[in-house]
């Protein structure tokens, strides 16, 4: 598994992240993975290279942390993995248990390191924007938290190249640790990242590391072209893409990414995760699994070449949507 830096740090991250939101509690999602289940997947991601690792407080609400951290205790030395979480989820009914004030950052960090048994996350990262937390508050707390030693980088997920520009800014004029990564909703179907947050993190030397890049299945062929839904996930999950968003366009997509797999003799699945590996704002992209053949095809695709020409084909006749992934 080759590795690349993340961003401009000098933190070295394999191609492939292991998204560990489908490593929880079923009874939070139905297509979630329980503990046993989970850990022949965390086994065979640090068997084949992949050191990088990402989940967050909110996924299972806490149980997904859980099972990450027993897992990488139990299989592998602290300091050979990258860990990351996320912050900014509702974690229950209190009011301030949600959101990125100091308040909330401060407790979830504890809570955090805690269920994964560890002193020490390597990225900690905001899950979304806030907007009834002022900027100065937010960046001031994530910068506490890595000089208390609790985070050794920092990162965001997704919001609109505007709000993230307000928190670099705030970071710059603090002299606060800055935003190393951006985690963003990314792959052949949708786009529209490519407007404004692409440019801006290829500027400002920040690693992308997306999430559903294969949307949501989508590119793996989870839906027949009439939208009828063919797996668990695809039937349950409309959080993002749902039958009705997906068009001609995007079924042609997935149609040339199918006859360029075939005849490169990988899978469509391999050929859109080697589709976002070679632009190289990316560092890795976040890939969940729930069936070995998702990991083993995400270990191919490291190994997939493209051209230039290669990609730009992929990518032809896309048609530009509303935004998702954030609101």
């Amino acid at each position: 598994m080759e590795t690349t830096r993340l961003g401009k740090t000098g933190l070295k991250v394999s191609r492939i992240c292991l998204g560990c939101m489908t490593y929880g509690s079923p009874n939070w999602r139905d297509w979630v993975l329980g503990e046993e289940e989970s850990r022949p997947f965390i086994r065979r991601a640090l068997e084949s290279g992949i050191n990088f690792f990402d989940t967050a407080d909110v996924y299972s609400v806490g149980r997904s942390e859980e099972i990450v951290g027993k897992a990488l205790k139990d299989m592998a030395k602290r300091d050979n993995v990258v860990l990351a979480t996320k912050v900014c989820g509702v974690m229950s009914d209190d009011v301030n248990d949600r959101g990125l004030s100091r308040k909330h950052i401060m407790s979830s960090i504890d809570n955090s390191l805690r269920r994964l048994q560890t002193d020490y996350v390597d990225l900690y990262q905001i899950h979304r924007f806030d907007p009834t937390t002022p900027v100065e508050e937010t960046i001031e707390a994530l910068n506490d938290v890595v000089k208390a030693g609790k985070a050794r980088y920092v990162g965001a997920s997704s919001m609109y190249a505007w709000q993230f520009s307000k928190y670099l800014y705030t970071q710059e004029k603090l002299g606060a640790a800055k935003f190393v990564s951006m985690q963003n909703f990314y792959n052949l179907v949708y786009r529209e990242e490519e407007r404004e947050m692409v440019p801006l993190c290829r500027d400002q030397g920040i690693g992308m590391i997306p999430w559903s890049p294969l949307a949501r299945g989508f590119l793996a062929g989870n839906r027949s072209r009439d939208g009828e839904a063919q797996t668990t996930r695809a039937k349950s999950d409309a959080n993002i893409l749902t039958a009705q968003a997906f068009r001609d366009s995007d079924y042609a997509i997935r149609d040339r990414l199918n006859e360029m797999a075939t005849a490169k003799g990988v899978s469509a699945a391999q050929l859109a995760l080697a589709w976002l590996i070679h632009n190289p704002v990316v560092s890795a992209p976040i890939v969940g699994a729930s069936k070995m053949k998702h990991l083993d095809d995400a270990i191919a695709a490291a190994s997939i070449k493209l051209t230039d020409d290669e990609a730009k084909a992929l990518s032809k006749g896309y048609e530009t949507r509303r935004i998702m992934g954030h609101q």
